[in-house]
């Protein structure tokens, strides 16, 4: 059994961007700029794509990285990582979304890390909505955090919500960094649900499942704001970030 490993999530058949995984950015396939983030952080021999799509796989496998492929069915990623837990075990699975090219491998290391020391609960990373940044769009998912960093809820809402327009501040909104720190029995509870949690559902937001099972969300500050490719139109930024900063993310 492996003591660490990263487990990207990815299917081809997106709702708001088929194909998205493969998109080119200057030159490099998305998912192959996240396994090489995964790599820096755990090592090549540590970093999986689970996936159902032989595209998908044709081209990770191309550039040597390891692939398990899992089911078709798949409610969400989490439920995508425990069907990959069932076919390589470890005792802490580090689930890196594949849409992030530009997260910083010193926070998924950082993860690890309050993984080590908080295993009875989940792991997830935050930073605060930037200035350039909408509060209100929903592709956004919004955290609410007691002083100790435990998760009270997360919505695609802004909160906390305002409620007289008479406030000359705003509050300082925090988002999700979607990287998790799981252990196989995380992934076991979760998975075994076979259905989405009723505000999981309205919010599309995974990691609200655990709130139905009893499971503690601690989140994580990260370094900086990561730019996701969600839609299209999120291509050209990501790629101006990266043509100032390919050394390191290459």
């Amino acid at each position: 059994m492996k003591e660490v490993i990263g487990v990207i999530p990815a299917r081809f058949k997106s709702s708001r961007y088929p194909g998205k995984p493969l998109v080119i950015l200057n030159g490099i396939p998305m998912i192959i700029r996240v396994c090489k983030i995964v790599e820096k952080a755990l090592g090549k021999q540590n970093t999986y794509v689970a996936t159902d799509d032989y595209r998908i796989k044709k081209e990770v496998e191309k550039y040597g990285y390891k692939v398990v492929m899992t089911s078709e069915n798949c409610l969400t990623g989490t439920d995508r990582i425990w069907d990959f837990a069932q076919r390589v075990k470890a005792k802490i699975y580090i689930n890196v979304q594949g849409d992030e090219p530009l997260l910083d491998p010193n926070d998924i290391i950082e993860i690890v890390r309050v993984k080590k020391d908080n295993m009875s609960a989940v792991i997830n990373g935050m930073c605060p909505v930037s200035e350039n940044e909408n509060p209100e769009n929903i592709n956004l998912p919004k955290v609410l955090v007691t002083k100790s960093n435990d998760l009270i809820y997360m919505s695609r809402l802004p909160i906390p919500g305002i409620k007289s327009l008479h406030f000359s501040e705003r509050p300082t909104y925090k988002k999700q960094v979607c990287i998790y720190g799981f252990s196989f029995g995380d992934l076991e509870a979760f998975g075994k649900q076979r259905h989405k949690a009723e505000y999981e559902k309205y919010e599309d937001i995974e990691i609200l499942r655990f709130f139905d099972l009893g499971i503690p969300i601690k989140m994580v500050e990260m370094s900086g704001s990561s730019l996701a490719v969600d839609i299209p139109s999120d291509v050209n930024a990501v790629e101006e970030i990266l043509l100032k900063a390919d050394t390191y993310y290459d």
